[in-house]
């Protein structure tokens, strides 16, 4: 985009100077849409879901016995859901205003096999493609036992075959340890803003790291370039995938069914608000999907950005989605929370979900070090900076009259509102790299 474009789209979107100034912000649809019609623009279904958790269930069998960390829930991927009452009595401290509700933290950041949110798109997209060339070679069936691939003929069988991937590092975490788990070769190509640690854990287990001096949205593209030079190689596409998408859509069933076990009501006079950190959309946009397919029109979901990589709220506020870079307008893209790092966000989900999520805001990096510091003080949970992004949204919700004034939320629903801030990575951070970020707040 030239100069002309942007001072053109200025004039038309004034919150552009907002964030071209990195300014922390909240912008909220300004429309509230029929859920019915919402969901079908998205192009999938609640069977797309169930078929994929039932998919996972086939493969829970293979992943009890190959990770045993997994054994104890059978196989399955899951984290747990924790009141965090201490932590929300300092964060009204902090902000000076009482925060209604009940705060709830989502621990994807501690999920099996590697640690973060990836673990459920990530791994479920790998399984899938394993179990596709695994059936059309006649080694498999849906009724078998799948801990049989638990093989060396099995692991032989996918050595012919390679899976690809771009990441600013989770993701190339799940995907690089349970491809080379099953026997695929696997290359990960990783952005500059890549942990040193997750490049170093990948190539222990024999992935080939192929790393970039520039961001996420380059290391994408030269591994797309380069897996169209191999007809055995498998690309997953983290900005345009609906497999992906759907590995994390599960999610919505099984925080369905925590909340029943924790009999927690989610109703009219119960809202659920959920807080989901945002990179290039995938993650938070298939976790949104299933939460709304799970409790309709009684969750509102919000996503959390960087106030240096903001690109889905540029994306749906201009409505040009993938069309827009944050470097277009000037922004730099380098941020302490390198999983957020990405410049430009997934047009399918930008489109598919945008008349799905309530809002959007931005957090500075120091603020992330703050929360990260208080939530191991209050709570001693650990998480890394992008994790935490999610924090300050009740907050917004809960001081922004107009956004309350749209969706008519009384002070009696606030009150019996429940809060989940979705936790996404940290589990798998070596402790001298969590003690940085810990430290940094203190020591600033």
């Amino acid at each position: 985009m030239n100069a002309v474009q942007i001072d053109q789209l200025k004039q038309q979107f004034p919150l552009i100077e907002t964030l071209q100034t990195y300014q922390e912000t909240f912008w909220f649809t300004p429309h509230r849409y029929p859920l019915k019609e919402a969901l079908e623009k998205v192009g999938l279904t609640a069977k797309d879901v169930s078929e994929a958790e039932a998919r996972l269930a086939r493969f829970a069998p293979y992943l009890a016995k190959v990770f045993p960390e997994t054994q104890a829930q059978q196989g399955k991927i899951e984290s747990d859901i924790v009141e965090i009452a201490h932590m929300q009595q300092a964060l009204s401290s902090a902000k000076q205003v009482q925060l209604n509700g009940t705060f709830w933290l989502k621990k994807d950041s501690h999920l099996p096999i590697s640690g973060s949110i990836k673990a459920r798109g990530g791994i479920y997209e790998v399984l899938t493609h394993a179990e596709k060339l695994a059936m059309q070679a006649g080694l498999l069936k849906p009724e078998d036992d799948y801990s049989k691939l638990d093989q060396d003929s099995f692991r032989a069988f996918f050595s012919k075959y390679q899976i690809a991937v771009g990441s600013t590092g989770n993701l190339g975490l799940s995907i690089g340890i349970m491809s080379a788990k099953l026997g695929f070769r696997v290359t990960v190509h990783m952005s500059a803003d890549a942990r040193q640690w997750k490049k170093d854990k990948l190539r222990s287990l024999g992935v080939n790291v192929v790393e970039y001096a520039s961001d996420y949205g380059v290391a994408v593209e030269e591994g797309r370039k380069a897996a169209e030079q191999d007809p055995h190689c498998f690309f997953i596409d983290d900005e345009n995938s609906t497999t992906l998408f759907l590995g994390y859509a599960v999610a919505g069933i099984r925080l369905k069914q925590q909340f029943e076990q924790k009999q927690i009501k989610v109703d009219a006079e119960h809202p659920l608000f959920v807080y989901l950190p945002c990179g290039v959309g995938g993650g938070p946009g298939g976790v949104s999907f299933g939460l709304k397919l799970a409790f309709g029109e009684h969750v509102h979901c919000i996503f959390a950005e960087p106030t240096h990589s903001p690109c889905m709220l540029l994306g749906v506020h201009t409505g040009l989605h993938d069309q827009i870079s944050v470097n277009d307008i000037g922004i730099d893209n380098v941020t302490a929370a390198d999983g957020l790092a990405v410049g430009r966000a997934s047009g399918f989900v930008g489109r598919a979900m945008q008349q799905l999520i309530d809002g959007y805001y931005t957090i500075h990096d120091e603020r992330l070090y703050e929360l990260i510091a208080l939530l191991n003080q209050t709570e001693n949970i650990q998480l890394e900076p992008s994790a935490i992004a999610g924090m300050m949204g009740p907050y917004y919700v809960q001081t922004s009259p107009d956004y309350l004034a749209l969706h008519q939320f009384t002070a009696e629903q606030l009150q019996q509102a429940n809060h989940v801030i979705w936790a996404t990575g940290g589990g798998m951070v070596p402790p001298d790299e969590m003690q940085k970020y810990l430290s940094h707040f203190q020591y600033k």
